[in-house]
């Protein structure tokens, strides 16, 4: 398997994170955190092994062993949230989770005596909230975002009720799902041993996990507790009269996580505050609007809104001295100021502009990808053993994508296979076999 120095293998490990489409700027920090995750023969081994879903007898032959002894240490992985193992088709296969949302939160999604969870949390707090690069690559490096917001569905009229879709609600994705798992807020813990508790007093037990990432997380180390859906929409109603604000996976289908965060705790909530206006997370296809005859200027809407995007201003005219104004710009569109309004003078609106969501995750990461420049790495991941069931996806992928950024993916790859393909779809759209290809 070679030989590296302890310096050689966390730099190695480094290298193989950042082959994922976020990545992790390399600091003095990153690397304290990754001593603190990773033994030195884990980050060694870790790091020889693909970032895409792989099998047992696959990290066997990276590792040039028994698949007997490559269990037992992927086992051992999972057990420290370090990867994720499911089954397809009957097979166990095993992923390394990305930085975000992923290894770095799994942390410390449960109290665990193996690490110290208050050094990692002050780790955490100097490479996140004070240096900063990290949160700007994570949540700003791409125009499709990592997170979205969902809409508190109680806040929507019927009328609205009628047109919300099911993958704009947090309830439907719980009832789609065939796990659920709660675990602790990894942000309102690192935040508590860091020094700074949640201002609001929000509930820690509130990070929902779903499908095989619960599954996992739940069977290995107890990092997720496997809950009812009837449990998980009672954490859900808990969020929402707690003000939290719920981001899950910027996807249509199946998102792995929905967070219910708070704006003091949050890196997501953090960022659209420090760097408005830009946006951290899609918001929703929701956008509030006030008013002022129901308004009595009470202000409550500006203290409970988790970015600071409504102010109190002057009126210009009678009524109230006061009236909330809302920044459009920067609005996520979660509802929390409508569910608080006391008379209810606030009401969410459809936005005039859709807000566009990846399919599923494969979908997310070759849009990332491809707007990082990075889709080389996507693809061509320990080529040696690739796995065509994933390329397949990928090309797949960007078969249905937009002119422009297949144009994108075919300059990345500089793939005569790739523009062959794209060439021959072009001819089916123009020849009208691709029904609806050229919306």
């Amino acid at each position: 398997m070679g030989h590296l120095t302890s310096k050689d293998a966390y730099k190695t490990l480094e290298d193989r994170i950042n082959w994922f489409t976020q990545g992790a700027p390399a600091t003095e920090t990153w690397y304290k955190i990754l001593q603190v995750l990773y033994t030195e023969k884990e980050a060694r081994l870790v790091s020889l092994l693909p970032v895409r879903p792989f099998t047992l007898k696959r990290a066997a032959r990276v590792w040039n062993t028994t698949e007997a002894k490559a269990e037992k240490f992927l086992d051992h992985l999972c057990d420290k949230a370090l990867m994720v193992d499911s089954t397809y088709n009957g097979e166990r296969q095993y992923v390394m989770p990305p930085p975000m949302a992923g290894f770095i939160e799994f942390a410390l999604m449960r109290t665990r005596g193996d690490i110290d969870q208050k050094y990692l949390s002050e780790l955490y707090y100097q490479y996140m909230n004070v240096e900063e690069d990290f949160v700007k690559d994570l949540f700003f490096a791409t125009e499709t975002r990592l997170g979205r917001v969902f809409v508190q569905e109680p806040v929507l009229t019927n009328e609205k009720t009628n047109h919300i879709l099911d993958y704009e609600r947090a309830t439907h994705i719980i009832e789609d799902a065939k796990y659920i798992g709660v675990g602790i807020c990894y942000c309102r813990h690192r935040m508590y041993h860091a020094g700074h508790p949640c201002e609001i007093n929000a509930p820690w037990e509130v990070c929902l996990t779903f499908d095989n990432v619960a599954r996992s997380l739940a069977q290995h180390g107890d990092y997720a507790r496997l809950i009812s859906k009837e449990e998980a929409k009672d954490i859900l109603e808990l969020s929402y009269a707690s003000n939290l604000v719920q981001i899950g996976e910027n996807v249509r289908e199946r998102p792995a996580f929905i967070c219910n965060c708070c704006g003091c705790c949050c890196e997501a909530l953090q960022a659209a505050r420090k760097f408005s206006p830009m946006q951290p997370v899609a918001t929703t296809n929701y956008i509030p609007e006030v008013s002022l005859e129901k308004c009595v200027g009470c202000g409550k809407c500006a203290k409970v809104c988790p970015i600071l995007a409504i102010a109190m201003k002057e009126r210009e005219e009678g009524g109230p001295k006061k009236r909330p104004v809302i920044d459009r710009e920067i609005c996520l569109g979660c509802g929390i100021c409508a569910r608080n309004c006391p008379t209810k003078a606030i009401e969410l609106k459809r936005r005039d502009v859709e807000i566009i969501t990846p399919v599923n995750s494969t979908h997310r990461f070759v849009l990332q990808a491809i707007e990082k420049g990075t889709l080389q790495n996507l693809v061509f991941d320990n080529q040696a053993f690739a796995n065509h069931r994933a390329m397949a996806a990928v090309f797949g992928t960007i078969l249905k994508l937009p002119p422009l950024k297949q144009a994108m993916a075919s300059r990345q790859f500089k793939s005569v296979y790739l523009d062959r393909l794209l060439a021959n779809q072009k001819k089916k759209v123009d020849a009208g076999e691709i029904e609806g290809a050229k919306d």
